[in-house]
């Protein structure tokens, strides 16, 4: 830590959800001007603590002390701690799509005179905010013309408009890839140059070894310790033992393999552009999936991972141009979802909270989601078999929680990614595509959808592991595909393959014969 003056104190912070205590005796001190870290498993209570400060749950629904540049606070709302200079960005962002960059920096913090808007000083105002947060967008473009890394720069110098003195990033990389993420947290570094003090979640933890200058680590809604990277011998593994409260001997699992015979292929298969008609999102990909094999697909952000998935799994993307998919040696037409369930494939999507869960709904009722038929009588779902099957699930998945019949939105990220996979497993597929499943979740949790993986495998189901995270993939699958704009470019078995091989193959459109 830093001998700078405390900015921030929250003192024996408490918070209670009915049948939950999220927080319990919290206590947390950041100096001004420095970069802290906050790290913890999924439901450990880091985002409920920064929801706390922020207004987001207001003071008289927490016990405990907040203390802010010298003085007691007491936030009713998030507006109130915006006032006061604390600002918070979410992992997911608070940005509307179709208004353009000037209009949601300023949203609800409008320059006007006279209660009219001005709308030159404004756009004027966010030349200068995204030129210090290095994006050079012009700021009249529609935030649904941005990437995510654009994105969360716009939502930062919507902080700084502000005049932020407090900024709190809850997993600003989960959706980035390395240069945007590299970016990002020269950016974070930058305004700790300009005397602007940083909270950030992160499970990267790679990534809090390099700017973080404290580190404050939460386990069961505890506060565990604080760190001071400064001093030394901090380390990945010195933080996951105050993580998980014990040493992760290997981050993968061990597992010995009983691969069969190819049961899944996919021949010559092409599919364009939704929008785009003369862009080819797939250009003739074959690849071949067997019997207990997890196959990773590799490939950099837009290389076409994602819609190869998504085509697949009933033509949910693109336009289906040709090619076959070939189960047990016989072709089937996977014309839409349910054709695709029928023949025995699941899909967990990237994106569990707008394509894989109804945040709406319980977690009962999203376990069963997918397969109704089989908890109904004669057309109507028996309540004790869902009931059932869900417990089950909750158990088998170690998924935290008091009842299923608790909505699948309280539940931390980690938690809804079981939820997720608990749906597409009752479905009994043959084949489970996996895209992106650890993503933003902490390595005790990914630890757990390994293994879960790895019983699936060994039960004589295929996986298709989709990752950006190399490691992952060299440390979890058995072969590994790259793809480099669409195209298939190279297969390896995991003992030949090397992160050097593989960035080399997802980089380049020379194409090797199958195996």
């Amino acid at each position: 830590m830093t001998d700078a003056v405390p900015i921030l104190e929250m003192r024996s912070i408490t918070k209670e959800f009915p049948g939950v205590k999220a927080l319990s005796d919290v206590s947390i001190t950041v100096g001004a001007g420095e970069i802290h870290a906050i790290c913890g498993e999924n439901g450990a209570g880091k985002s409920t603590l920064m929801k706390v400060l922020s207004g987001v749950y207001p003071y008289g629904t927490y016990s405990g002390e907040i203390w802010f540049r010298g003085g007691v606070v007491e936030f009713k709302d998030i507006r109130a701690s915006e006032q006061a200079g604390i600002a918070i960005i979410h992992q997911e962002l608070a940005l509307i799509p179709e208004l353009s960059i000037t209009e949601n920096i300023f949203l609800g913090n409008e320059i006007a005179h006279a209660g009219i808007i001005d709308w030159s000083a404004a756009r004027g105002r966010a030349v200068d905010l995204l030129a210090r947060v290095g994006l050079r967008d012009d700021p009249d473009t529609q935030i649904k013309h941005l990437g995510v890394g654009k994105q969360q720069l716009v939502e930062i110098a919507k902080a700084l408009a502000k005049d932020v003195k407090l900024l709190i990033l809850d997993e600003p990389t989960a959706a980035l890839n390395e240069d945007d993420s590299q970016h990002l947290l020269d950016l974070i570094l930058g305004l700790k140059g300009k005397g602007i003090t940083s909270i950030i979640i992160s499970h990267k933890l790679n990534e809090i070894e390099q700017i973080a200058d404290a580190i404050t680590i939460i386990r069961d809604g505890r506060t565990i310790e604080t760190l001071d990277v400064h001093a030394g011998g901090v380390d990945e593994d010195r933080i996951i033992r105050g993580m998980v409260g014990r040493s992760l001997e290997s981050r993968y699992p061990d597992r010995t393999p009983h691969i069969g015979d190819v049961f899944f292929e996919v021949r010559n298969w092409t599919v364009r552009h939704p929008q785009i008609a003369e862009r080819l999102v797939c250009k003739g990909s074959n690849i071949s999936v067997r019997k207990g094999e997890i196959v990773g697909l590799a490939g950099l952000m837009g290389a076409g991972r994602t819609e190869l998935a998504m085509s697949l799994f009933g033509r949910s993307y693109g336009v289906y141009e040709s090619g076959q998919v070939l189960i047990n040696g016989k072709e089937v037409a996977l014309k839409d979802v349910q054709s695709a369930i029928d023949h025995g494939l699941a899909y967990v999507s990237e994106d569990r909270k707008a394509l894989g869960l109804n945040l709406l709904d319980t977690i009962k009722r999203s376990i069963v989601s997918a397969k109704l038929g089989k908890i109904a009588r004669r057309g109507v779902i028996d309540p004790y078999a869902e009931s059932d099957v869900a417990d089950d699930y909750r158990k088998r998945l170690r998924i935290k929680t008091p009842s299923v019949d608790v909505g699948v939105s309280k539940l931390s990220g980690g938690n809804q990614q079981k939820v997720v996979l608990a749906k597409w497993m009752f479905t009994d597929p043959d084949l489970l595509i996996l895209d992106e499943p650890t993503r933003g979740i902490d390595v005790g949790a990914k630890y757990e959808i390994y293994t879960i993986i790895q019983q699936l495998a060994a039960q004589g189901k295929g996986v298709i592991l989709i990752s950006s995270e190399l490691p992952e993939l060299l440390g979890i699958s058995d072969r590994i595909y790259t793809i480099f704009e669409g195209q298939v470019t190279d297969d390896l078995p995991v003992s030949e393959a090397t992160p050097e091989n593989l960035m080399r193959s997802m980089t380049s459109a020379r194409q090797k014969a199958g195996r």
